[in-house]
């Protein structure tokens, strides 16, 4: 535009000065950003969202923050969410605290508080289950009610549905828990075949490994008692 015009040309602007030119509201209103009129961005008083979609417009929940497409799309009176990716925290509703990071992460939570989840498909079933933090791609994926599960690795606790209270460190550690609770794996493959076995405690690559409902086992080293299946 000319001199002392006011007003941001589509082309792009010459001669602005940082201090004092601006794209937003000098009042105290919210700024909206918009594509194919979708909301693709918001800042609001207590909101941040870019993205399509990105966070319900008619939430009430406060102190959100959101990057992604779709990211807290149905998000309702929930607060003190992040989301960054892809449909992160999608269906969440009323959860609270909730931090997803990765694509589709904690996709399915509704109602779950206090969850954490880092890389892809991470938590993505969880829908009411809370206090479970995940790192690493498709950890923790399919757990829909298990609490205070802590998964750190590529598919640690991957197939866990209802379990609570497990720990698992390695790639592909308590794979194949579901309901299982109270148990520790350590290490690549550790306790992967366990299901429902409970409170076992496996420290070295594949120890444990056969267990599928065995309970009260311990096993330190590489491969020690991985061929144990529903001994106790």
């Amino acid at each position: 535009p000319a001199a002392g015009s006011i007003g941001w040309a589509l082309t792009g602007n010459a001669g602005t000065n940082p201090v004092t030119d601006f794209i937003g509201t000098s009042d105290n209103t919210d700024v909206v950003f918009k594509r194919n009129n979708v909301v693709a961005g918001s800042l609001t008083n207590n909101n941040t969202s870019f993205g399509v979609s990105a966070l319900n417009p008619a939430s009430t929940g406060s102190i959100n923050s959101t990057i992604g497409n779709f990211s807290l799309y149905s998000n309702t009176t929930g607060s003190a969410n992040t989301a960054n990716g892809y449909e992160a925290l999608f269906s969440n509703t009323t959860g609270g605290n909730n931090t997803a990071s990765g694509n589709q992460s904690l996709f399915a939570n509704t109602t779950g508080n206090n969850n954490t989840a880092y890389g892809a498909l991470s938590l993505g079933a969880n829908s009411t289950g809370a206090n479970n933090t995940a790192t690493g791609v498709s950890a923790l994926r399919y757990n829909t009610t298990g609490n205070a599960n802590t998964a750190t690795g590529v598919s640690a606790l991957n197939s866990n549905t209802t379990g609570s209270t497990n720990t698992a460190n390695g790639y592909h550690a308590l794979y194949n828990n579901t309901t299982g609770t109270s148990n520790s794996a350590t290490g690549t493959y550790a306790l992967y075949s366990n299901t429902t076995g409970a409170e076992n405690v496996a420290s070295g690559t594949s120890s444990l490994y056969s267990n599928n409902i065995g309970n009260n086992n311990v096993a330190l080293g590489y491969f020690a008692l991985n061929a144990n299946t529903t001994g106790s």
